[in-house]
């Protein structure tokens, strides 16, 4: 068989649909349970940040899981979408809640559908359509997804969602359950599918190699229109393509501005964190604190005369404030603006390398950048000695 060079599609803010999972998928993390106020209010900050539409549960979970549904479907008609599963009462359950739209999962893989299921390629499909009508019936707008589709027999990907699209799906949603894609290959996958079936697909990565929001980028620029998202990457397994990352790919890396409220990103990120009592990590990308710390005397330095030099784009875009931090590989620039600057302190060259070196060692001894107090104590005892002290304070 002859190769066919894919080329990568122009993306624009018009063909490009975010849907959030955190409310679904993000509880599907192991160890967490978000409360009914706690779902209540990040449906809220979605929408106020501008995500426009996200999964907010199961219906067929409890009734407590279909009475929090209810409550978020009343302050939101037509932004929530329940994940039901290849089951018409889970579909008659999500009708009960006042839902408007609904993903039917269905797995694709050979792994699932002989291992799991113990059934055939034919029952999937004539299961999917069964769903797919009660869904049509009930007047709800269906997503059909794929579970683990990048693991699934390519001819029968195609054929399961070509059958979707033709019983009234608005879009198909493609898994990378494993996580087992890379960008390379996501991206061919995804341009043979969109050739064969058209752009109403919607990615949904999986991050346990590291992958998820390159695989959700690639499967964009191959042609999907929709990618699923959560806040932090928060999701089963090792999480997810994060909103906050993708969105903020698309807007530097591409071009694509989306009318997303970026400098809400980092309190959205501690609200959710907080709920899911997951810390985020200092180094996590585009909301980590870490992002706009400054410690090495050559990346300090370039910041302070043009913040270019090493970030990307500003702190204050995604609801950060950049930090200069003095340790073990900060120079003399840095500790002149820390005084100057941040303290009010006028300090010489001469005064900034004693500060410098007494930090550095101070830095090593404890592991870690300084206090602004410790740099105070510091300076003081460089004061001290000046003076003609011969003590130093301690």
């Amino acid at each position: 068989m002859e190769a066919v060079e894919y080329v990568p599609r122009p993306l624009s803010a018009e063909n490009v649909n975010i849907i959030d999972v955190t409310l679904r998928d993000g509880e599907q993390t192991a160890g967490v349970i978000f409360s009914r106020e706690e779902k209540l209010h990040i449906a809220r900050l979605l929408r106020e940040i501008g995500v426009r539409s996200y999964e907010v549960g199961c219906p067929w979970l409890c009734a407590e899981e279909r009475e929090i549904i209810a409550a978020i479907v009343r302050e939101d008609a037509d932004g929530p979408i329940g994940f039901c599963r290849n089951r018409s009462e889970d579909i008659r359950l999500a009708a009960d809640c006042g839902l408007h739209n609904v993903t039917i999962s269905m797995s694709t893989s050979d792994y699932h559908i002989e291992r799991k299921f113990g059934a055939s390629r034919d029952w999937v499909l004539d299961t999917m359509l069964s769903v797919a009508r009660e869904a049509r019936h009930l007047g709800l707008g269906f997503t059909v997804s794929a579970e683990d589709a990048s693991r699934s027999d390519q001819t029968f990907l195609t054929q399961y969602f070509k059958a979707a699209l033709d019983a009234g799906a608005q879009r198909v949603r493609f898994c990378d359950t494993m996580g087992v894609l890379t960008p390379l290959r996501t991206f061919e996958v995804v341009s043979r599918l969109v050739d064969c079936v058209g752009s109403a697909i919607e990615m949904h990565t999986h991050n346990d190699f590291g992958m998820a929001t390159a695989n959700a980028m690639a499967g964009l620029k191959a042609g999907a229109h929709f990618v699923t998202v959560s806040v932090g990457g928060l999701g089963n397994s090792a999480g997810h393509g994060a909103l906050e990352e993708v969105v903020m790919a698309l807007k530097h890396l591409e071009g694509v501005v989306l009318p997303i409220a970026t400098d809400r990103f980092r309190e959205v990120a501690e609200y959710v964190a907080e709920a899911s009592a997951r810390a985020i990590p200092v180094w996590k990308a585009i909301v980590g604190t870490n992002v706009f710390a400054h410690e090495s005397g050559i990346h300090a330095d370039g910041v302070l005369k043009n913040p270019k030099t090493y970030e990307a784009f500003s702190p204050e875009e995604v609801g950060l404030q950049r930090q200069i931090l003095v340790g073990k590989h900060s120079g003399s620039h840095t500790i002149e603006h820390k005084f100057r600057n941040e303290f009010g302190i006028d300090i010489g060259q001469e005064e900034a390398q004693q500060v410098l070196a007494r930090a550095r060692a101070m830095a090593i001894e404890k592991k870690r950048a300084l206090f602004d107090k410790e740099l105070m104590l510091i300076y003081n005892q460089v004061c001290a000695q000046a003076a003609g002290g011969g003590e130093e304070l301690t």
